[in-house]
């Protein structure tokens, strides 16, 4: 099938460009993610896992920028004059080694990202079978991937043909899926605690709301790139190429920004927490002036085991404080 839309070698120009502003900005997000998981903070207290994935997404969009670069230098400046039908036809070729690479570098970092949110739905609702149907789109996820990359190996040919566009429709629709189903579990379990620990509090600001608020922004983001590349693959738009490369600097974005509103929080609702409950006895001296009184400073905190952050209604015991055991996905 025929591709349509912008020339080769000018999306490949247009998308190197684009994706080194957004790695930009990925990387100043990425320092401030380990700041904000490490700032006052003790060794033990760091949590090693988080750090970890957010180092690896930031080694993975600085590799997959790199081999960008590479491409295009060798499209428009290395094989401009020697690769038969000029740089546009280098460009067509998707059997090029920095094409199969790239590729593969962006369906690991969309594997890697999905796995986490996944994941984070998991801690929260602290249940297996909330995550079986996003565990199995995102068992989709890295079959069509793996398949699609595979076959770009195969056949040289473009995307658009029968052979790849049926593993790449699939690979967009099963990653679409998956990141909005486990972004909308996640953000409703979180509305929803917010909504019962409300009545317990003298204060009416929420400190769970901002955190909904930057994961519905984040899977928006996520997943308005996500389908304007479905649409120009559809379309067989030659936009799908400069779509993608921009996806991943996106999804590093979108998951700095999660771990830094978290971050805040945490270290805002300790204080709020604290605040709440001197106002509390502080109420209660004015009420009985003569009386004496001893101030237990604590956190609210419930110990059943059926939510991550500590609240599952008002006639269960308290145990772990909201936004402290949201940290531990943080």
């Amino acid at each position: 099938m025929a591709s349509s839309g912008i020339p080769l070698d000018t999306g490949a120009l247009m998308s190197v460009v684009l994706e080194g502003i957004l790695y930009g900005f990925s990387s100043l997000m990425f320092m401030g993610t380990i700041w904000s998981l490490t700032y006052k903070q003790h060794m033990r207290d760091i949590n090693r896992p988080i750090v970890g994935v957010a180092i690896l997404l930031l080694l993975l969009s600085t590799a997959h920028i790199v081999i960008n670069i590479i491409r295009v230098e060798d499209g428009l400046v290395k094989y401009r004059d020697t690769y038969p039908g000029g740089p546009a036809a280098f460009f067509a070729d998707i059997s090029q080694e920095t094409y199969v690479i790239k590729h593969a570098l962006y369906v690991l970092q969309t594997l890697v990202a999905d796995g986490v949110v996944i994941y984070r739905c998991y801690v929260v609702w602290q249940s297996v079978r909330v995550i079986i149907l996003p565990s199995m789109l995102w068992c989709g996820v890295a079959v069509t991937g793996v398949h699609a990359v595979y076959n770009t190996l195969r056949y040289n040919t473009s995307i658009f043909t029968q052979e790849l566009a049926t593993w790449i429709l699939g690979f967009f629709i099963s990653t679409i899926a998956a990141n909005v189903l486990s972004s909308g579990l996640l953000a409703y379990r979180i509305w929803a605690i917010e909504r019962d620990t409300s009545t317990i509090r003298t204060s009416t600001k929420g400190i769970m709301m901002p955190i909904v608020r930057v994961l519905v922004d984040a899977a928006a983001l996520y997943s308005v790139t996500l389908v304007t590349a479905l649409i120009c693959f559809v379309c067989s738009n030659n936009g799908e190429f400069v779509m993608v490369d921009l996806v991943v600097p996106i999804i590093s974005i979108t998951f700095y920004m999660v771990l830094i509103r978290i971050a805040i929080n945490r270290n805002h609702s300790y204080f709020s927490t604290v605040g709440t409950i001197v106002e509390m006895e502080q109420g209660d001296l004015q009420q009985y002036p003569m009386m004496p009184f001893q101030v237990h400073i604590s956190q609210f905190t419930r110990g059943d085991s059926t939510s991550a952050y500590g609240i599952e209604n008002e006639h269960k015991p308290l145990g772990k404080s909201p936004t402290r055991a949201l940290a531990k996905w943080r």
